[in-house]
C-alpha cells in the first residue's frame, strides 16, 4: 500500500468539506476521484500534500503517518503535486521551473533536464529557455507533470489534467500517465471530470458528494446508473 486515508475531516474556516474520508491507493495503481463541482475533490488532494491539513482522522504515506507533516516534508517523502490549473512560474524558462522543482525538494540540478522528461514530452524538447507563460495549455501541462515527476516521487496528485484541453492533447496526456507506474514505479491519484479519460487510464475510483464517498470501486463498475446517481448535474 502506497497511501492510506483513514477517516479524515477537513475544514475551511468553519466549513466542514470532507466526512470522514478514507480511501487506499496501492502499489501500481492509477486512481480516480470522481464528483460534482465542490464536492472536495480539490481539498482531498490539499489534505495530502499537507496545504489543507485534516482535523481529525489520519494519512499515512509509504507505511509512516503523515498527517502533521508540512508539505515541503511530504514532498521530499515522495508526493508530487500538479495542481487544477498547472501554476508553472510564468515569468521564468522551461528549465527553471524544473530546477525549481528539484531544488524544492533539496536537490541540485547538477546534469540540467533529466532526459526522461524529453521522451516524456518531446514538445518541449525545442523549448527550455522559453518562458513558461508563453506556452500552450497543453505545453504548460506537459511542463506541470514533467516538474512534478523530476522529483522521483512515489505518489503523484493531479488535479484535473485534461482541463481546458483540446483532444489531441487529452491523447498525449493520456498515454503519459498510463506509463507513468510502471516507468517511473508512481502511483497516480488524480482528480477529472474526463469520464472517458478516467475509464481509459485508471482501475479503481471513489466518487465524493459533499465531502462524503458515497460509491467507490473497481473502474469497471463506473456504469452509467453509477454515473447518473452521483455525477450527473
Amino acid at each position: 500500500v502506497t497511501l492510506e486515508v483513514d477517516g479524515i475531516e477537513c475544514f475551511y474556516g468553519t466549513s466542514h468539506i470532507l466526512h470522514r474520508v478514507s480511501l487506499t491507493i496501492r502499489r501500481g495503481e492509477l486512481f480516480a476521484v470522481l464528483g460534482r463541482n465542490g464536492a472536495g475533490k480539490t481539498t482531498l488532494l490539499r489534505s495530502i500534500i499537507g496545504l489543507n491539513p485534516p482535523r481529525g482522522g489520519k494519512i499515512v504515506f509509504d507505511g509512516t503517518d503523515i498527517t502533521k507533516l508540512k508539505p515541503h516534508l511530504r514532498a521530499r517523502k515522495g508526493i508530487a503535486y500538479v495542481p487544477q490549473g498547472r501554476e508553472i512560474i510564468p515569468d521564468i524558462t522551461v528549465a527553471e521551473n524544473i530546477e525549481l522543482a528539484l531544488l524544492g525538494i533539496g536537490r541540485k540540478p547538477n546534469g540540467g533536464i533529466p532526459d526522461f522528461v524529453f521522451e516524456y514530452f518531446p514538445a518541449l524538447r525545442d523549448l527550455p529557455e522559453r518562458k513558461g507563460g508563453v506556452l500552450s495549455g497543453g505545453q504548460q501541462q506537459q511542463l506541470a507533470i514533467a516538474r512534478a515527476l523530476v522529483q522521483e516521487p512515489k505518489l503523484l496528485l493531479l488535479d484535473e489534467p485534461t482541463e481546458g484541453l483540446q483532444p489531441s492533447v487529452v491523447e498525449e496526456i493520456d498515454a503519459i500517465i498510463k506509463r507513468i507506474p510502471e516507468d517511473r514505479g508512481c502511483d497516480v491519484l488524480l482528480v477529472e471530470q474526463n469520464l472517458d479519460f478516467v475509464r481509459d487510464i485508471t482501475q479503481n475510483f471513489a466518487i465524493l458528494d459533499t465531502g462524503r464517498i458515497v460509491a467507490e470501486g473497481a473502474i469497471a463498475n463506473l456504469t452509467d446508473e453509477v454515473i447518473s446517481n452521483h455525477l450527473s448535474v
